[in-house]
């Protein structure tokens, strides 16, 4: 028996087109019969089969090629080399909203994506009440679609879909954006359209979900097959690979941070006070810190500065790309960064200064260092501060 769904040697060039010069150079390798010289290959020469009632998975990271290779299996693009064939009725879920008018209302686009699906009136007409129950959106249905959130979209989506009696049910990380029990209600769908006999080719980043619903899995690595079998096998890998190179992800985090950091402090003290951990201020006294940040790279690395109370509850915090404050720049590696806290309304307590080096996005942290010091005085009051009051009705 001839295989539900054969893809042989499938590629797929994007010439690059940017420039006048380019998309002339592309029309004439076009008109040539020859492949365009510069450009970005999505796909090299990837194939594989899908028996019929096999459920299949796609799997790899964001830029693999996965979605490119359904959008080949639709009909919605051509392959730049290869061949494909498709031998069933299909329905595919591949984008968000795919299909849906905005401006119209649900209903009627169930009506549109019915008959773009091959559903007759008289059939859809049967199968209404069954759609509207399995989308579960209630009144919406009469509302545009340019008003309902992602999931309501993937809901109406997903229950016309179900009702076109598919032969073959082609995904794409449709799941991941409904709700837990919209989830559940889909992957009990799946479950008994593949018990009927039915064929499922599916991309998906959870692999609990592929290891889960499919027998056979491809892994694409950089639009190239890495893997391709059984799924334990497949999806085992391509997580021993996810690990791994999270390991390694770490490893050079770690060798960034501290003494030898990429973005590390240097030296961090209060001004004009003791620093050996007994540094006493008076209540409504300034706060000055001079927080000084190595950065091989030569660019100046955002500092972050918060106030904790003793017990480690945090007061305050600010970083200088906030202010857009830049820094003063001792040397190649080294940048000054000086803050002053006037009137500080600070309660009589314990409390450090915490300096941080993040990275110039400002994203990442690299290195703490922490001084301690104390506001003295007396005060009944509560809290962490003192904030201005009166009593009466005083003006």
């Amino acid at each position: 028996m001839d295989p539900l769904v054969r893809v042989e040697g499938v590629s797929k060039f994007y010439p690059r087109v940017h420039r006048p010069g380019e998309r002339l150079r592309a029309f004439a390798a076009l008109l040539a019969g020859k492949p365009a010289g510069e450009g970005a290959e999505v796909l090299h020469d990837v194939s594989l089969e899908v028996s019929r009632g096999q459920s299949f998975g796609i799997i790899g990271e964001n830029g693999a090629g996965k979605s490119t290779l359904l959008k080949i299996l639709t009909g919605v693009i051509t392959p730049s080399c290869g061949q494909v064939a498709v031998n069933g009725r299909t329905a595919a879920l591949l984008e968000l909203g795919a299909g849906f008018q905005p401006e119209f209302s649900g209903i009627d686009n169930v009506r549109m994506k019915a008959a773009l699906l091959g559903i007759g009136a008289r059939r859809l007409d049967r199968k209404m009440d069954e759609i509207l129950a399995f989308a579960d959106i209630g009144d919406y249905v009469y509302e545009p679609v340019k008003h309902y959130s992602s999931g309501m979209i993937v809901r109406l989506g997903f229950a016309v879909v179900a009702a076109s009696d598919p032969e073959l049910l082609i995904t794409d990380e449709v799941l991941a954006v409904g709700d837990e029990s919209f989830q559940k209600k889909c992957i009990r769908w799946i479950e008994r359209f593949l018990e009927q006999g039915n064929t499922l080719l599916m991309v998906s980043h959870s692999m609990y979900l592929v290891q889960k619903l499919c027998q056979k899995a491809i892994w694409l690595h950089e639009g190239r097959t890495k893997k391709l079998g059984d799924v334990f096998p497949v999806t085992q890998s391509y997580l021993a690979w996810h690990e791994e190179k999270n390991a390694a992800e770490r490893r050079h985090r770690r060798s960034l941070t501290g003494t030898s950091g990429h973005y590390r402090i240097a030296s961090f003290h209060l001004t004009g006070v003791e620093n050996d951990g007994s540094a006493v201020l008076p209540h409504g006294g300034g706060l000055e810190a001079e927080l000084v940040l190595n950065s091989p790279d030569g660019r100046a690395p955002v500092a972050l500065v918060g106030v904790m109370r003793a017990d480690g509850t945090p007061v305050y915090g600010v970083a200088s790309d906030f202010d857009a404050v830049q820094p003063e720049r001792l040397d190649g590696e080294r940048f000054r960064y000086l803050i002053r806290f006037t009137d500080l309304p600070l309660l009589p307590g314990t409390y450090s200064l915490r300096g941080h080096a993040m990275d110039p996005e400002g994203i990442r942290l690299f290195d703490t260092a922490e001084v301690r010091f104390s506001v003295a005085g007396e005060s009944r009051e509560m809290g962490i501060v003192r904030l201005p009051h009166r009593w009466g009705d005083d003006q």
